[in-house]
C-alpha cells in the first residue's frame, strides 16, 4: 500500500497539481492585497464606499459602526466582505481567462507553423536512383 501510494504521490499530474495550488495561493493573496489595499481604497475616495464595513447587525446588542467592533458585540452579516471577496473572485477569474485566451493563441500560432516536408525514405531514394539509372541506360 506504501508503495502504491508512492506511485501516486509521485505522478506528475499530482506534483504538476500541487504546484498549481501553491501558486494559486500565492496569487490569491496578491489579489486580495489588489482589491483591498489598491482597489477598494479608491472607489472609497471617489463616492464614499468602503464594502468592508458593510453589515447587518443580526441583534440589537450590534452599534458599533465598524465591522472589527460590531463583531466584538454580537452576531453580524458581514455582506461588504462577501462582495469584496465576489471582486476578488472576478478578478482572479478575468486574469485567468486572459492567460488562458494567451495560451490558445500561442497553440494556434505554433500548430499554424508549416511543417518542414519530412525527408523520403531511405528506400523510396535508392528505388529513386535505380529508376533513373534505368532511366538513362534506355535512353
Amino acid at each position: 500500500m506504501i508503495e502504491e501510494f508512492k506511485k501516486f504521490a509521485l505522478k506528475g499530474n499530482v506534483v504538476d497539481l500541487a504546484i498549481g495550488v501553491i501558486i494559486g495561493a500565492a496569487f490569491s493573496k496578491i489579489v486580495d492585497s489588489l482589491v483591498s489595499d489598491i482597489i477598494m481604497p479608491f472607489f472609497g475616495a471617489l463616492g464614499g464606499l468602503d464594502f468592508s464595513n458593510y453589515y447587518v447587525g443580526l441583534n440589537s446588542a450590534v452599534t458599533a459602526p465598524v465591522l472589527e467592533e460590531a463583531k466584538k458585540q454580537g452576531a453580524v452579516l458581514a455582506y461588504g466582505s462577501f462582495m469584496t471577496v465576489a471582486l476578488n473572485f472576478l478578478i482572479i477569474a478575468f486574469v485567468l481567462f486572459l492567460v488562458v485566451k494567451g495560451i490558445n493563441r500561442l497553440r494556434r500560432a505554433e500548430e499554424a507553423k508549416p511543417e518542414a516536408p519530412t525527408p523520403p525514405a531511405a528506400d523510396v531514394v535508392l528505388l529513386t536512383e535505380i529508376r533513373d539509372l534505368l532511366k538513362q541506360k534506355t535512353v
